[in-house]
């Protein structure tokens, strides 16, 4: 039993995860255009979606740059650099400062979705079911901790890195080293790779669109207004100038 469980959830699900996000997206793009976003609901408790939005995006962008580069970086590129019991201490002081970050904002997103009539009403079983696994995988990472800090020397470190690396690299001997692994880190890579698979079927497809280009584009944004009488022209005579936007507008 043991055997089947570590070669399906950590040898062949990592594909069919992947497989099925990626295609996923495509299908929905090209025959659901129109439901490529990830909704609003700003106009109800911003205060709270302010908060709970910017604590939520600041750490989940921070904890997905550190686990790509975390897991996806061979030891012998940064060996020369930092040792593998430094790096494990730097990785678990960062993860638990984004992570907590992270946990909070999506905390208050949970509370406000459930709690707020209105917001409820527009949201989807999907919405509520993907901020719900969301935190429970931001549980699981946190819970991750206190086990990361007894295997101070980098070893378990250096073992997921290695899965991660023979997985994307399509090696088939990868599932073997989850195997001895605590608990937390198994629950939490499948239930990564779970949130993987419903990314195409969710509001997380709008990270897809994320607008990179807008910080730094040099184009001027033609935006028209109207003239009063008292400047000479007729009401709703429209005029126009060039103004660059910064991006927030």
């Amino acid at each position: 039993m043991a055997i089947w469980y570590n070669t399906f959830f950590f040898g062949i699900y990592p594909y069919i995860a992947l497989a099925v996000m990626i295609l996923g997206s495509i299908v929905r793009y090209d025959r659901e255009p129109y439901s490529w976003r990830s909704g609003s609901s700003q106009m109800l408790r911003k205060k709270q979606l302010f908060w709970g939005s910017n604590l939520f995006h600041i750490g989940i962008i921070l904890l997905f740059l550190g686990h790509f580069i975390g897991l996806l970086t061979p030891h012998w590129a940064y060996a020369w650099l930092i040792e593998a019991s430094t790096k494990q201490t730097l990785a678990v002081t960062a993860g638990g400062i984004f992570g907590g970050i992270c946990f909070i904002g999506l905390t208050l997103l949970l509370h406000r979705r459930l709690t707020d009539p209105r917001i409820r009403l527009t949201s989807t079983t999907m919405d509520i079911a993907i901020l719900v696994i969301l935190w429970v995988q931001l549980a699981l990472g946190l819970a991750t901790l206190p086990f990361s800090v007894q295997h101070s020397d980098g070893s378990t470190m250096l073992v997921l890195a290695e899965w991660a690396q023979r997985i994307l690299t399509f090696r088939g001997d990868a599932a073997p080293l989850v195997a001895g692994t605590d608990w937390p880190y198994q629950l939490h890579i499948i239930l990564g790779l779970t949130i993987f698979l419903l990314f195409p079927f969710s509001r997380l497809v709008h990270i897809w669109s994320v607008p990179v280009r807008y910080v730094w584009r040099q184009g001027y944004q033609v935006v028209r207004e109207g003239h009063s009488q008292r400047q000479g022209g007729p009401v709703g005579t429209p005029g126009q100038r060039h103004k660059k936007l910064h991006p927030a507008e």
